[in-house]
């Protein structure tokens, strides 16, 4: 039953029946819609502001692993990056020089990969990310690029290599000892930490850590030089043999704990010429390194050729790049 409103009527002093009529209806009806609007879009709002839908949920959920991704995709490109460089970098002042080529020029090397043009079909899907994805897209050609030319250059070498058989196998090209994992290199060349006075000072060679007693192999073929036994008293290199490889190059074993060879003995590369020790200044078992061309003492880690692939060669030069104490 409706309800029958009256309003009081001052000139009649009497309550007179209220006469509701369709534009009062009418007037009610589009303002409890109107409240009822601004209430609606409140509550849309604020679910929408504090909870997600599945979709968002899962949209946000796979933007999340995108980038995920994407951060490994960068850290893989930087990696793959450093592998490159090290291999132009040993290329240059290592194999050319060896064999007399003319370097790499770094800008052939470290040209770009094209311009807008090239990525105009990526630009055109119009993507919400498309400098991220064109960014990405002109990094990964760059380096593709970059191993072409350096795995060209690679091949140049070889070809001068085969020329050259005698100079290959002489330069000293292998690891020392038995590293199948590439975790006993624990000391590169430059400065380092002395292990006794505790100062930096020129560390000239690289550390591998063995087991006492464990093989000690000639990195290349030559003729023992200097075979040098030291008493247990002494410091320096202690018991160390020297192989003369001839066009310029020698390498010297140090540390070692027994010696099998004697001066003028001819050793090819891989033969075994002594076992780790720890004698003369050394803090443990270990072999100290070192290879000499013309007069100078290099960076052996440029010759470790023979045995390792690019990934191994990238982690060995990670290990030597570390500055941390020496053990000799």
């Amino acid at each position: 039953m409706a309800r029958i409103k009256y309003i009081y009527d001052t000139e009649t002093c009497r309550y007179e029946r209220a006469k509701i009529t369709k534009s009062d209806v009418t007037l009610n009806f589009l303002g409890f819609l109107a409240v009822a609007l601004v209430m609606a879009l409140s509550l849309v709002l604020a679910y929408n502001t504090y909870f997600e839908t599945p979709v968002e949920a899962q949209l946000k959920k796979e933007n999340n692993e995108l980038k995920k991704h994407y951060s490994a995709l960068e850290t893989e490109m930087e990696e793959v990056d450093e592998v490159i460089a090290a291999l132009a970098e040993r290329d240059n002042n290592i194999y050319r020089k060896i064999y007399e080529a003319e370097p790499l020029s770094p800008t052939v090397l470290q040209a770009g990969s094209g311009g807008v043009d090239l990525y105009r079909d990526i630009l055109e899907e119009g993507l919400q990310n498309e400098e991220l994805v064109v960014g990405t897209k002109r990094k990964i050609d760059k380096l593709k690029k970059q191993a072409r030319i350096v795995n060209q250059s690679f091949d140049e070498i070889m070809k001068l290599a085969k020329n050259n058989d005698e100079l290959l196998k002489a330069i000293p090209a292998i690891q020392p000892v038995h590293n199948p994992n590439l975790t006993q290199l624990v000391s590169g060349f430059g400065n380092r930490i002395n292990p006794f006075h505790k100062a930096r000072v020129m560390h000239e060679g690289i550390d591998f850590a063995a087991t006492r007693g464990s093989e000690v192999y000639a990195t290349g073929n030559g003729k023992i030089k200097m075979v040098k036994i030291n008493s247990e008293l002494e410091t320096g290199y202690g018991n160390y043999i020297e192989i003369d490889h001839g066009f310029g190059y020698i390498s010297k074993y140090a540390h070692l704990g027994k010696v099998n060879l004697k001066v003028g003995d001819v050793v090819t590369r891989g033969m075994v010429i002594g076992q780790v020790g720890s004698s003369g200044g050394s803090t443990a078992p270990h072999v100290h390194y070192e290879i000499i061309k013309d007069g100078v003492k290099l960076d052996p880690i440029n010759y470790i050729m023979n045995g390792v692939n690019n990934h191994d060669y990238s982690k060995l030069i990670e290990l030597a790049s570390r500055e941390n104490q020496s053990f000799d």
